[in-house]
């Protein structure tokens, strides 16, 4: 067996809408898609040995057990291998389950899909599910722990940690977009202007002032004090002299902390002597070299959360421990608590494992204990100096029980610090009375405070802590996401994605849209090069100043990555045609309408798809569309648009030389298509196709006619604005037109604009694509032989696997079958043919070159036209 190709898709995909992060696996079974399971022999009992708990896979069958039944019958390697992806995950905490395997349209070569939690751990099940199947095929021993700790260590490295994804599952729960900012745990939540930050448990309205004050606990403590809040009695100190000095004002016994630590770390609590003390300044001195030392308030571990100032939880927070049964020694009773279903490693369930450490130990040590002492029975052992649930403690909810006079002051303290998302640590005996009666007192105002004690309390009921930061971050009618026009199709979604552009600009909205020739916000390219993928969609996206987004969305990205966009509000689908063929198991039109609908079905409820009626394969897809569905059509009569006008829906048509709305059979004209500069005069249809698509998504999302017709007349073809798209130069004796088509459909568009145009030669530059069929090459020669006088062949840059002669020889045989006796010549390099064409020019020759890789060829004829207007200059 043979991995090809790993695909990560993390956004709606061919498989799936909704399941956004899936793993794509080419694999080729080699000889083994000639040995189902049931032909090697022991392959069932050395898999369930290996993994049993796939006993709980249902498979087909529905029942446990399902899948062994399958391996039993006989089933293919690839679907054991998706099998055991999904399992090996769940065995490290990332419970997926959506898998499917399909075999390609080449014999023994497999699509193995399966869903994922964190990327890298993906790749690593793919990888590893087929090492194991070899492993099982040939009766070698594989070591699966290994396998499945690796896997948590790779998640755990990977993963949001819990208070940030407790944020982001509460965002997604609302239909808020989001967006990982890198690898940490920076997230972005909605889109472009509608936009919010946040940070672990800081956001983007988090003042950094208040995040210093919290970060300096001795002005924290100087500050509550001033306002009358409970706070221990002590100092800041940095040498042994200032200890001794606080120690005799406040008495043992006393904590040390650094001033600017956290997570309790170089902490020493409960010090009763001098010597203790001295070496807890120490410990903390390697974290601060100012430490505080203050007086040690007995009494319980409670931290209250207070978010937008606000009083949300309270929990009791215990140090991880161990209770002593009489019989086993300290160090048996933690791989006891260890084993506790609730405990796990990292982040992946409600508890964490206890790991023996310095602090540990150092604990121990204050008992004359060591790992091997046995304690009494019930008597409780500390294992940590800290209650933090991340080294192994647990919590308990006391948000129900909190004095009202406690939540009043939490929450002024909240105020008094400025954080928006605040986590207070008391030390008293209780919070159900006020801290005044009860002597406890306020120990450290956090920021940035971790919501997993309260989110899964070990005791307790848990709280929906992340609900109250949405709230904050989105308050009830705030918008968070921006509009999206999203455009797919073979030819004309440039085009189409540039007017719907220029339309939204033209309305007073700040437009990111994405092209094959870069990415723009409003009419500045920020990125150049072919850029209708996922990244570049999330580019737009990303970007605080859009206000509305146009997504031009080209299979290859929706192939290689899924959709950079959750859900759009308009999809527009130009046309379905013959191009890119046999590449990435995409063989004819049926498939290739597979990959454009992802645009359609990512449509949001109650948003529009917008269809081409003169398309067969578009109109094929609209008894399967969720949105609601409007058509254009460059025919009114079109029996799509007559049915719809029966039905009182929407459609927009080219008639009697109008781009017209019709509701019904009401018609709302916009403009006559002679006054659109893009239609060349009425004569390009293919360019009048496009603005009726463009025209017709305009109007659904809300765009006045009249602004939709001034928004049409002043968008004016050019290289600079849409390069490769009918772009025509003059010259005195001559006109050289540059066009993008590379496909059959292209051509066929040209050649229909050519009929308008009166040339006594016509002269065409093509040229083959190698990537493309046999029978494509071949009809792009026989449409050029029908279209042009004279043809020059020329060669792409890129052959595409190829040799010259082949691609050239499939030009030449086409043009020959066109019916029509053509000249030809080949010049292999794109600018001589041109500079050639040009030389042969004769008055009124119109020259086209049509080429997938335009700039170059308008650079240079951009040139000639400089150099003609020069020698005029000369002239005069």
């Amino acid at each position: 067996m043979k991995i090809e190709k790993i695909q990560v898709l993390k956004g709606p995909n061919i498989w799936s809408i909704r399941r956004k992060k899936l793993i794509q696996m080419r694999l080729d079974l080699e000889e083994v898609e000639h040995l189902p399971t049931n032909k090697i022999e022991g392959f069932r009992t050395r898999l369930e040995k290996l993994i049993p708990s796939l006993i709980t896979h249902r498979c087909s069958e529905g029942v446990e057990g399902g899948f062994f039944q399958r391996v039993e019958m006989g089933t293919w390697m690839g679907h054991v291998i998706e099998h055991i992806a999904l399992e090996i995950q769940t065995l490290a905490g990332m419970d997926t389950g959506f898998g499917r395997t399909r075999e390609t349209k080449t014999p023994g070569i497999y699509n193995v899909v399966f869903s994922y939690l964190e990327e890298n751990s993906g790749v690593y099940a793919a990888e590893q599910s087929v090492e194991i199947a070899r492993c099982i095929i040939e009766a070698r021993d594989y070591d699966i722990e290994a396998c499945i700790q690796q896997l948590r260590e790779i998640r755990e490295r990977e993963r949001l940690g819990p208070s940030t994804g407790s944020i982001v599952e509460e965002a997604a729960a609302r239909n808020i977009p989001w967006i990982r900012l890198g690898r940490n745990s920076l997230v972005q939540l909605g889109y472009g202007v509608n936009q919010q930050r946040f940070q672990a448990t800081i956001t983007g309205k988090t003042s950094s002032i208040a995040v210093d004050i919290a970060c300096n606990k001795e002005l924290t403590k100087k500050m509550l004090d001033e306002a009358a809040i409970p706070v221990p009695s002590g100092d800041l100190v940095t040498e042994p002299e200032e200890l001794e000095r606080v120690i005799r004002k406040i008495g043992y016994p006393i904590v040390l902390k650094p001033l600017d630590g956290n997570h309790g770390k170089g902490s020493s609590i409960n010090v009763n002597d001098l010597e203790t003390a001295k070496i807890g300044l120490q410990h903390a001195q390697k974290y601060s070299s100012r430490v505080i030392v203050e007086k040690y308030i007995t009494g319980y571990d409670f931290r209250v959360l207070v978010i937008n100032h606000k009083m949300v939880a309270a929990a009791r927070r215990v140090p991880a421990h161990i209770v002593g049964d009489g019989e086993l020694n300290i160090r048996q009773l933690i791989d006891k608590e260890n084993l506790d279903p609730r405990r796990g490693y990292g982040h992946e369930n409600v508890l964490t494992e206890i790991l023996v450490d310095k602090d540990t130990n150092e604990l121990l040590e204050k008992l004359n204990y060591t790992l091997d002492t046995i304690p009494q029975k019930g008597e409780v052992v500390y294992l940590k100096s800290t209650a933090n649930l991340s080294t192994g403690g647990t919590s308990i909810d006391v948000t129900d029980m909190i004095h009202p006079e406690n939540v009043t002051m939490c929450e002024r303290i909240s105020k008094i610090v400025g954080l928006d998302v605040c986590g207070i640590d008391i030390m008293a005996e209780n919070l159900t009375q006020p801290l005044k009666e009860s002597g406890g007192a306020i120990l450290e105002v956090n920021a940035a405070p971790g919501f997993r004690m309260h989110l899964a309390p070990s005791e307790g009921l848990p709280r929906n802590v992340a609900a109250p930061v949405v709230d904050m971050l989105y308050p009830q009618g705030k918008p968070f996401r921006i509009p999206i026009i999203a455009v797919t199709g073979t030819n004309g979604k440039t085009t189409t994605t540039r007017l719907i552009a220029h339309i939204v600009k033209n309305n007073g909205y700040r437009v990111g849209f994405t092209t094959s020739d870069g990415i723009y916000i409003q009419n500045t390219m920020l990125t150049k090069g072919d850029t209708t993928g996922p990244i570049s969609a999330e580019f737009v996206l990303k970007d605080p100043t859009v206000e509305f987004a146009v997504l031009e969305t080209a299979r290859g990205g929706i192939l290689r990555s899924g959709l950079g966009f959750s859900s759009c509000d308009i999809g527009v689908l130009t046309n379905i045609k013959e191009d890119h063929l046999g590449l990435n198991d995409i063989h004819n039109l049926k498939d290739l309408t597979r990959v454009k609908r992802v645009v359609l079905d990512s449509v949001k409820k109650g948003g529009w798809s917008v269809l081409n009626a003169d398309d067969e394969y578009s109109m094929r897809l609209m008894p399967d569309l969720d949105s609601k569905v409007a058509i254009f059509s460059l025919d009114e009569n079109n029996p799509h648009i007559k049915k719809f006008a029966k039905e009182g829906k929407v459609t927009c048509v080219y008639e009697e030389g109008f781009i017209t709305i019709k509701k019904g059979d009401w018609k709302i004209r916009i403009v006559k298509a002679i006054n659109v500069p893009i239609t060349m005069e009425g004569k390009a249809r293919f360019m009048i196709s496009n603005v009726l698509a463009a025209s017709l998504a305009a109007y659904l999302h809300g765009f006045g006619i009249e602004d939709i017709a001034n928004s049409l007349r002043t968008f004016i073809p050019s290289p600079a604005l849409t390069p490769g798209r009918l772009n025509i130069f003059k010259f005195k004796k001559f006109k050289v037109l540059i066009d993008f088509a590379h496909n059959p459909a292209g051509y066929e568009a040209i050649e229909d604009y050519l009929k308008n145009v009166d040339s006594p030669k016509k002269i065409g530059i093509i040229s083959g694509v190698g990537d493309r069929r046999d029978g494509d090459i071949r009809e792009c020669g026989r449409i050029a032989g029908r279209m042009f006088d004279h043809i020059i062949i020329r060669n792409e840059k890129h052959l595409r696997g190829r040799t010259e002669e082949e691609i050239n020889a499939l030009v030449i045989d086409g043009m020959q079958s066109s019916g029509k006796d053509v000249s030809y010549e080949i010049i292999p390099k794109e600018i001589d043919a041109l500079k050639h064409a040009i030389s042969l020019a004769e008055e009124n020759t119109f020259i086209t070159a049509l080429s997938d890789v335009i700039s170059n060829a308008i650079d240079l004829v951009q040139e000639y036209q400089h150099k003609e207007i020069l020698e005029e200059g000369n002239t005069l």
